[in-house]
């Protein structure tokens, strides 16, 4: 800090505009260009930035040749810290908060990994020995890792299921053996092929490869039972597999084509969602791909194999089975009832695909944008009455922890999971806690312990929200986002208002965050400048403010780098004194332009009154976001049409929303936009499937009786979701 002398300026006449004219200039290295000298070139400048406060005091202020005034002259330069102005607590105790963020392109476990490492070695050192200690409390690592490991066992019991099918159809465990092998050459091939284009192993990639399990194998056994046939026709072992696998070569091919052809547009989309489900994309194709490699080289290869050391057995037990027959045996009549004369083939056709699409139509589920997940993280926001001082929000942190205490020793107290780790923090633009459960599928319980807690508060309203997997800022998660934009504050504040209520009775158990908060009571108090007196005194309205400005808090007027630290600021105070009351501020002393020194008040007058807490901006008009989290049995979808419909349209109809501009956004925008890309990618992947099969089938009837299963198999999908949602959902 640099702390001004109002006496000495006088004296010596000095104005505070010279004073930070003076600083900035000297606080300053300029670059002169290049100077080019034989083999080398050298780069000029000036350097004069500040190392220490001391530099500062050696500024010149004034010289008119016979007298020369430096800012020590009428300054002095003391250590200080910026004043406090957020409450931060951790389980109750004040801190300090570091939160760090990894670069694109770096894996977080590996970050985490060397940044706990890191701060284990801090503590037991430097840290140590000045009595001091960084406590870890929120990392993704037991998410990520526990996710890792779901999808991981999913894929190991997606190919035992795969080989029991293949047990119970094939009835031969050499045979089984043989086609099974497609899984994990394809699985491993896919990893190399991930690795060689740069991308991470992660959830959404091995996710990608189980969904591929089940299908890694349906070429092999294509060409397995074909070569098979031509083995019972007598043919000799070689014949068999060369024969067999060529005859099926371009079915084979068709579909692994038209598989990739689904897959490849989403490896392009530029969306959000694509850019997060590419990385399924890309493992399937390449998965598909490998699988087909397999099965027209190493299966035929190996049944190859197999049949020249193959002698005649006695049929065993296993061969013997008729479950996969008789499944079979069913299937084959039930396809020639279907196929038995023309009316029943048409009967089946339009049965059949009536069925699919009034099905697909009453079972289409209505939209959500991404998946939620199951964050250990619950946060929770708080609007206070504007103008909390900071101890005030700090006493707000501690009856928060005070509450919760009682839950950090008890699990299960009150139907409320026990609780592992608690942060609040507490500013002008935000206020909010966080939690974290000791049980990392249950934090989501503890919302309504938070709830209650919040509701304890008069004069304050908050919402409680779980943080999801795929957030990119605080809150932005699974919300409709109604901005609200004009010119009028009050009509838009009061707008603001009305909508939420509506929304939150509307949609029950809905949680509306205003940002920022439509109070306009924040306490103010004006400093009103006096034209003539400022005048009088050689005064600008600019120059009361920085002289109020400085007498407050200080102002920074630049940053000087000590060794070894990145940069400090530079600020400019007139006083040590701390203000009790507003009134206080007009009695404090300055210096006008004639070297006298003078009160604000004589310049100026005081005037109580009250504003916003924070304007925002959207397209240059004030605006007020509503983020809506609708409670999760609501799809975002249903949640966007309620309010944009039914609740924005009438309020429209009636003439309640005068003088603003709603507009929709956040994630439920994303959701359209989203829809439409997905929906032309969907007539691009049709009509790319549609030109393989016309290509390799060399007919352009075919594809279309091929595509006709579409229908069915969207019917189908949609049932599969139904069954989801009712039976394993809610557990």
């Amino acid at each position: 800090h640099i702390t001004l002398d109002a006496e000495k300026m006088a004296r010596y006449n000095v104005s505070i505009n010279q004073i930070i004219r003076a600083i900035n200039e000297a606080n300053r290295n300029v670059s002169a260009g290049v100077l080019g000298i034989g083999k080398k070139n050298y780069r000029i400048r000036t350097v004069s930035q500040f190392q220490t406060p001391e530099n500062a005091l050696g500024v010149v202020i004034f010289d008119d040749g016979v007298n020369r005034v430096y800012l020590k002259d009428v300054a002095r330069s003391t250590p200080g810290y910026a004043k406090e102005n957020v409450a931060v607590l951790h389980n109750g105790i004040q801190v300090i908060v570091i939160g760090v963020r990894k670069e694109q392109g770096a894996n977080v476990l590996e970050m985490t990994e060397r940044l706990q490492e890191e701060v284990g070695r801090l503590n037991k050192t430097i840290l140590a020995e000045n009595d001091l200690y960084i406590d870890w409390v929120y990392d993704q690592r037991p998410y990520i890792n526990k996710a890792i490991w779901i999808v991981k066992q999913n894929i190991l019991i997606g190919g035992i299921l795969a080989v029991c099918v293949l047990l119970l159809f094939l009835r031969s465990v050499t045979s089984t053996i043989t086609t099974a092998l497609a899984i994990p050459i394809s699985t491993i091939g896919t990893f190399i092929f991930l690795w060689l284009m740069g991308r991470n192993l992660n959830v959404v990639s091995l996710a990608g490869i189980s969904f591929a399990v089940g299908m890694l194998v349906d070429n092999a056994i294509v060409v397995l039972e074909n070569i098979d046939r031509h083995r019972k026709m007598g043919k000799p072992a070689f014949a068999a597999a060369h024969e067999g696998t060529k005859e099926v070569w371009g079915a084979i091919l068709a579909s692994t084509a038209t598989t990739v052809a689904v897959f490849l547009p989403v490896i392009f989309m530029q969306e959000e969602a694509g850019q997060l489900f590419r990385d399924i994309a890309i493992a399937i194709t390449f998965a598909i791909l490998l699988s087909l490699f397999v099965s027209i080289s190493v299966i035929p290869t190996m049944i190859h194999q197999f049949y020249r050391r193959k002698t005649e057995r006695p049929p065993g037990r296993l061969q013997k089975s008729t479950i996969g027959p008789l499944l079979a045996s069913y299937i084959m009549r039930f396809a020639d009832l279907c196929l038995k004369n023309t009316a029943t083939r048409l009967t089946a056709i339009i049965t059949f695909t009536s069925i699919s699409v009034i099905l697909t139509w009453l079972l289409m589920p209505s939209a959500e944008y991404l998946p939620q997940g199951n964050r250990n993280l619950i946060l929770n926001f708080m609007s206070p009455p504007p103008g909390y001082s900071v101890d005030k929000l700090k006493e707000m942190g501690r009856k928060i922890y005070s509450d919760s205490q009682p839950y950090f020793k008890e699990d299960g107290k009150d139907g409320i999971p026990r609780i592992k780790q608690m942060f609040y923090v507490g500013a002008d633009r935000i206020t909010l806690f966080g939690g974290l459960s000791v049980h990392e599928t249950k934090a989501r319980e503890m919302m309504p312990l938070f709830q209650r807690i919040m509701n304890s508060f008069p004069g304050l309203f908050g919402v409680s929200i779980q943080a999801g997997i795929f957030e990119h800022g605080i809150g932005q998660g699974r919300n409709v986002d109604v901005n609200i934009s004009g010119s009028d504050i009050s009509a838009i504040t009061s707008s603001a208002w009305m909508l939420r209520g509506i929304i939150m009775d509307r949609i029950p158990q809905s949680q509306v965050r205003p940002v920022p908060s439509p109070e306009t009571s924040y306490p103010e108090v004006r400093i009103v400048p006096n034209k003539e007196r400022l005048a009088a005194n050689g005064l600008t309205e600019e120059d009361l403010g920085i002289y109020v400005d400085i007498l407050m808090d200080g102002r920074k007027i630049g940053e000087y780098r000590p060794e070894g630290i990145k940069q400090t600021d530079l600020v400019l105070k007139g006083s040590d004194r701390v203000y009790a009351t507003p009134e206080d501020i007009l009695h404090a002393i300055i210096v006008n332009s004639h070297g006298d020194l003078i009160r604000v008040g004589d310049v100026s007058t005081l005037e109580y009154s009250s504003g916003m807490p924070q304007i925002d901006h959207l397209e240059r008009t004030r605006n007020i976001t509503l983020q809506v989290t609708p409670p999760l049995s609501v799809p975002l979808q249903d949640a966007m049409e309620t309010i944009e419909t039914d609740i924005i349209g009438s309020l429209k109809a009636a003439g309640q929303l005068q003088n603003v501009q709603i507009r929709i956004g956040g994630n439920a925008d994303k959701l359209v936009e989203t829809g439409q890309a997905l929906k032309w990618n969907l007539l691009l992947a049709l009509l790319i499937t549609y030109l393989l099969i016309a290509a390799l089938f060399e007919n352009f009837i075919y594809p279309l009786i091929i595509l006709f299963t579409v229908p069915l198999a969207a019917a189908g999908g949609f049932i599969g979701l139904l069954a989801i949602k009712t039976f394993i959902a809610p557990h």
